[in-house]
């Protein structure tokens, strides 16, 4: 990585650090993928109680940011990350020793908060230390944490619940939390956010909601949406949906499958996006979207869900890095944090209405009916992108399709 070598030793060495903060937490987090919705049908969960304490994730993902995306801005990058981690590290404690269902909605969204945490704090504290003529590749690059630590986490979740129970698998998501917290406290933080941008004038008086009516950000929130909205049914009832049609897979495979794909995808797109543009590889993502759901809806065996999980995490390796790469593109250093929020909290919108509304979905027309929907939904998605996503429709049609700059952006 030769972006890597242009840095000094100490943002080397906190960059290490903070890829291994995030390997740990993803890790945490993600052993609960195939195994919470499984646990909360052991204990007695309904189909719609199920989505609600897995949509609750995302109320506290939500609400969190409205108070985090401003503290990394205004106080500290690293106290956000060590607020995510520590959550991490606490949450999983909660599902072990509470079995009420309004109660582990609460605990739930709690847990939510650790991603809050470590989205905001990890991304901004990235875009710090990038290079702005290499942004999109080192971005790229450290955007890896998750889809490694997506790899580890499942497989080790489903092997402790199919070996030893549910009890041990909490205590391990509770450790990693803390090891990423342990990590977390040691990275150095770069004394930017005192920095003023000679660009960030133009939105020094702007609330949340002003910020968020500009079509800058309004748009790709939307899209973040769709694509929350669609990744939180997959997380919350693909266990169950493969339980219900007999078909012969671990569902902690998928999302190992998933996770490897979508790190695959990382390593050679982040630095094609500095020469290319960061339009034509959103607009990949989604289409590897819809695709996605296409092949879940019509899935009957092992290797047809695999192919989904492809898809899936192809689109998640091109979406969610583009666009923290987008919206780093298009606001100034100071209010990283605040753009960041509202742009990944379209994301978490959409899983916290993911849980129970497709649960009513799944009621009428079952799981497979739901992934049908959730196709629907990906061609809104490209759709809106492709035709908004800069300042009119001319030039939103050519930098979709990687043939023009994009007309929002502070850096280019």
């Amino acid at each position: 990585m030769k972006v890597f070598r242009t840095l000094d030793p100490q943002q080397q060495r906190s960059l290490i650090i903070l890829f291994l903060a995030g390997l740990l937490f993803w890790s945490s987090i993600t052993t609960l993928l195939p195994t919470l919705p499984l646990y909360l049908d052991h204990i007695g969960g309904t189909k719609q109680q199920i989505g609600f304490v897995m949509g609750c994730f995302a109320v506290g993902l939500l609400l969190s940011r409205f108070v985090l995306g401003p503290l990394a801005d205004t106080k500290s990058r690293k106290l956000v990350l060590i607020v995510g981690t520590s959550v991490a590290a606490i949450a999983p404690l909660g599902y072990l020793l509470l079995k009420s269902f309004p109660l582990l909605m609460l605990v739930r969204v709690f847990h939510g908060i650790s991603i809050a945490g470590i989205t905001i704090g990890y991304s901004a504290l990235v875009a710090d230390l990038s290079p702005p003529n290499r942004r999109g590749e080192l971005i790229g690059y450290m955007s890896l944490s998750p889809p490694i630590g997506m790899a580890i986490g499942p497989t080790i979740g489903s092997f402790l619940v199919a070996s030893t129970g549910y009890v041990p698998l909490f205590m391990v998501c509770s450790t990693l939390g803390s090891m990423s917290l342990f990590c977390s406290c040691l990275v150095w933080e770069p004394h930017t956010i005192a920095e003023k941008n000679s660009h960030s004038h133009q939105f020094e008086q702007q609330k949340f909601w002003q910020i968020l009516g500009s079509r800058r950000v309004l748009v790709p929130a939307f899209v973040m949406s769709i694509v929350g909205l669609i990744f939180g049914t997959t997380i919350t009832f693909l266990p169950l949906y493969i339980q219900e049609n007999n078909i012969a897979l671990n569902a902690g495979l998928f999302y190992t499958v998933r996770a490897i794909a979508s790190f695959i995808i990382r390593i050679f797109t982040g630095r094609a996006s500095d020469r290319f543009g960061r339009g034509v590889f959103i607009s990949g993502g989604l289409v590897f979207n819809l695709l996605g759901m296409l092949t879940l809806w019509t899935a009957n065996t092992s290797n047809m869900v695999l192919l989904g999980a492809i898809f899936g995490g192809s689109s998640a390796g091109l979406v969610l890095p583009m666009m923290i790469t987008l919206i780093t593109d298009r606001c100034p250093s100071d209010q990283r944090g605040k753009f960041f929020s509202l742009c990944i909290g379209g994301f978490d919108l959409g899983l916290a209405i993911a849980g129970p509304t497709f649960g009513l979905v799944a009621e009428q027309l079952g799981y497979r009916g739901m992934f049908a929907v959730d196709a629907c939904l990906a061609c809104i998605g490209i759709a809106t992108f492709i035709t908004l996503s800069n300042k009119d429709l001319p030039h939103s049609i050519r930098f979709a399709f990687g043939r023009g700059q994009d007309t929002y952006a502070v850096y280019r």
